[in-house]
């Protein structure tokens, strides 16, 4: 029996695991299962790979996109460049190879939604997550900015520092940190939400619930409003592709 499974922490919500046992159902695959792997510590990795029998991949979340590569034999070419990895390929001779499909799965959901002046982009947060998209984003010709709750080197903003005027100069708006993610659902991310219009697209990477406070408060401005679920199952269906199990 071939294994999948997710790394992270405090993961029990977690999507993959629902997504792939309903795929695995759907799809008559019954050679393969999908299982949580929740650490406290990234050291406790090694341990998983070495008492995990016939495993075969694992998908990566919160807070271990960045803190696994120095576990791993190599890393993507794409992967490297974004500095996170969120899918991991054990090959036939145990070797732990590092991909990120993150950037697929977002840049594939806003394209159809993007028109000419979406020129200019802020990314909320500075995680691993936050590094993905990042990497979309120029691919797709976006300038962007880094929103954090401190100042340091590469970040663009402070959450204090946002004016209206920056809102208004960047219509691209994408929520990478996990505020107002359940149960937690009427926390939201502390921007100037007034400054909206109908010409923003606010994109949450939040899929439960499936219309965060951040996402009405854009809705309330008429802004398009996307959460992060159809990220989350193309990102998936590409790490099946590089798993290549069938």
């Amino acid at each position: 029996m071939n294994k999948l499974g997710l790394l992270g922490k405090d993961i029990s919500y977690s999507f993959s695991r629902v997504y792939f046992k309903k795929k695995f159902e759907d799809e008559k695959i019954t050679n393969t299962t999908y299982e949580n792997f929740d650490i406290e510590a990234i050291s406790l990795f090694p341990s998983i790979i070495k008492n995990t029998l016939n495993l075969k991949g694992l998908n990566v979340t919160i807070p271990y996109k960045e803190a696994v590569i120095p576990y791993l034999d190599k890393v993507n070419k794409k992967a490297k460049a974004i500095g996170a990895v969120n899918t991991i390929k054990i090959t036939k001779k145990g070797k732990l190879v590092g991909y990120n499909t993150d950037y697929y799965g977002f840049k594939k959901t806003i394209e159809p939604f993007l028109k000419p002046h979406h020129k200019n982009a802020l990314i909320l947060g500075t995680g691993g997550a936050s590094k993905a998209i990042a990497y979309s984003l120029k691919k797709l010709g976006i300038s962007y900015q880094y929103v954090s709750r401190k100042q340091s080197e590469g970040v663009g903003f402070t959450y204090n520092t946002l004016t209206e005027d920056v809102i208004k100069t960047h219509q691209v708006i994408v929520n990478c940190t996990p505020l107002g993610t359940f149960p937690n659902i009427n926390d939201c991310p502390n921007i100037p939400y007034e400054s909206i219009t109908s010409n923003h697209i606010l994109f949450d990477l939040i899929y439960n619930p499936d219309e965060t406070t951040f996402l009405k408060q854009g809705k309330q401005n008429n802004a398009v409003i996307i959460n992060g679920l159809n990220m989350l199952k193309l990102q998936a269906e590409k790490a099946w592709s590089i798993w290549n199990l069938q």
